[in-house]
């Protein structure tokens, strides 16, 4: 086996100081020197040639294998392997290629600061990241530590928190961690003025009103709390429908028929990293889901317009598939036929048309069928009484 040519070092605002004798004496024996200008500050006086990010940084991995015959060395940030420059290396260049060299992390040196016990901590990146994703995480007595985009985002969070009713919330930015220009900022999510660093990681200690929006994480959200036109799956159709897409770290949701996003939304709010593709031909359906997905933690989801099983062709195989519009025999062979080993298909149907449908389907290939029914107790006059809603056939079955 051939000896790793690329060394990721974590460098800290000490720089030289804070590395180990035999991690300096790499950086120091290097060719080849990559990394951002605040790095190259970090570590002057090196010989080596030195090499900015590139520009667009996709372009990082082709950069680094243009040097594969140097000694190459890359400057990260605190772990290169916690929401770091390492991981990304590290899923195109083969890890035995590599010499990681972590420094403290900044949400471990943040940790520290705020005497938080990190294990009992949210630790998150929003840094070239969309901000509103950090929303799914707002909740009552809740400990997060952000690492953030530049100067403006905590201002940013502050407004989350505070539009949701936790304005009461602690916020403490930390910048410079480390070195001798350290700073620290206190204030609160309602009143939260600070002009900060760019260069920041920001504490929060989320803090709720007694009229504060509860957004748990487990699926089943108040319907009041999406924008929709009245065709969407309701909370309690959509909390057993979500349970049965079973959402895992990192998997990928096709949502055919996403209307205003809900099942979508929900699904990316479940588990950290899942992705969803929403296919919805109407355009002002996909508004709706779209700013669904900004206010309530969802932001990468991807909308598509088109018709299935056509608009199905060429997206990447999918984890899980919800059909809630555009059932038919077509377009569950074809999500059937992408859908990966193990995966979950959940179909909806309403009416009678396609309550037949899925009858059929599940004599076919198995599964679980059943019918879903919701009375919620509304005014009559002066008295109240159970008004039920539409019942809902749904089917389900996982790929063996």
């Amino acid at each position: 086996m051939n000896a790793p040519w690329l060394h990721i070092v974590g460098f800290g605002e000490d720089g030289f100081d804070g590395l180990t004798p035999a991690t300096r004496a790499v950086v120091e024996a290097a060719e080849i020197i990559i990394g951002g200008d605040r790095h190259h500050t970090l570590a002057p006086n090196i010989s080596a040639q030195r090499v900015s990010w590139p520009s667009p940084f996709d372009a990082l991995i082709e950069t680094l294998e243009s040097y594969k015959n140097q000694r190459v060395v890359v400057l990260a940030t605190g772990d290169p392997l916690w929401f770091s420059v390492g991981a990304r290396i590290g899923r195109a260049i083969d890890s035995s290629q590599i010499v990681y060299h972590p420094q403290l992390s900044a949400f471990q040196l943040a940790a520290a600061r705020m005497g938080w016990s990190l294990a009992d901590v949210e630790t998150l990146t929003v840094h070239g990241r969309p901000v509103e994703q950090m929303v799914a995480f707002i909740q009552p007595d809740q400990r997060l530590i952000v690492l953030t985009t530049g100067a403006e985002t905590p201002a940013q969070i502050a407004k989350f928190l505070a539009d949701r009713g936790f304005g009461a919330s602690k916020m403490t930015v930390l910048a410079a961690m480390g070195g001798d220009r350290e700073e620290r900022f206190d204030g609160t999510a309602a009143t939260w003025s600070h002009q900060v660093p760019a260069f920041n990681t920001l504490c929060v200690e989320c803090i709720a009103a007694p009229d504060a929006a509860l957004l748990p994480r487990v699926p089943g959200l108040s319907d009041d709390l999406f924008q929709h036109d009245g065709t969407m799956t309701k909370q309690e159709i959509r909390a057993v429908t979500v349970a049965k897409l079973m959402p895992m770290r990192g998997a990928l949701l096709w949502d055919i028929g996403t209307g205003c996003g809900s099942v979508a939304v929900e699904w990316m709010r479940a588990a950290r990293y899942t992705r969803a593709i929403g296919i919805e031909p109407r355009a002002d359906r996909r508004a709706l889901a779209a700013a669904n997905a900004l206010a309530l933690g969802a932001p990468k989801l991807e909308l598509i317009e088109g018709e299935t099983p056509n608009a199905l062709n060429g997206l990447e195989a999918p984890d899980a598939v919800f059909i809630g519009g555009g059932l038919s025999e077509e377009t569950f062979d074809a999500a059937w036929s992408a859908l990966r080993p193990l995966g979950r298909l959940v179909a909806n149907a309403v009416t009678l048309d396609s309550e037949a449908l899925l009858i059929h389907l599940h004599e076919k290939h198995g599964g679980q069928l059943v019918k879903l029914q919701v009375h919620r107790a509304e005014p009559i006059g002066p008295y109240k009484g159970w008004r039920p809603a539409m019942p809902v056939t749904q089917w389900s079955l996982i790929k063996r």
